[in-house]
């Protein structure tokens, strides 16, 4: 064989993975912008997960935090993340403080779109309170750019479909 023709089966086989790959992913990209209240202490950690209509949790889309002994004060996620024992892909990087806002992307498969499906947001602050739904809303193809409004650390996020 040339490295013509190993160069063109391999060019073959690459495209092939890509079709393969972009069938079974079937996820849409959301940007999302989180801007918190102003408050006094340490940064909050924040988790974006997929809930059930039980409220059983199906997946964690984003970890913001990252050092991990403070994972346990997001009780109801943490209970879950022990139990399942599914590594965290989505872990984004330092906490933001009260009055910050950051910006960040994540996936969510098609099949939690407009099926009864619902986007969580917990918060939690050292030594403060745990908002477990800070944000918690149904996952639905017509997203819009309004702002929605938080219950805890969260003044709003806005989320953009990509």
């Amino acid at each position: 064989m040339t490295y013509k023709s190993i160069y063109k089966i391999g060019l073959s086989l690459f495209c092939c993975l890509l079709f393969i790959t972009a069938g079974v992913i079937n996820s849409n990209t959301y940007k999302c912008m989180i801007q918190l209240v102003n408050y006094t202490g340490e940064g909050a950690y924040i988790i974006v997960s997929v809930l059930d209509n039980d409220d059983n949790y199906k997946e964690t889309l984003r970890v913001i935090g990252k050092d991990d002994d403070w994972y346990p004060d997001l009780t109801e996620w943490y209970a879950y993340h022990e139990k399942s024992g599914q590594a965290i892909d989505g872990i984004s990087g330092a906490t933001i403080s009260g009055g910050e806002r950051t910006i960040f992307s994540f996936d969510i498969n098609e099949k939690y779109i407009d099926s009864n499906f619902k986007l969580r947001i917990e918060t939690a602050v050292e030594d403060q309170e745990y908002h477990t739904d800070d944000i918690r809303l149904p996952i639905l193809s017509d997203v819009t750019s309004e702002k929605i409004e938080g219950t805890g650390y969260i003044r709003y996020i806005k989320l953009l479909k990509q």
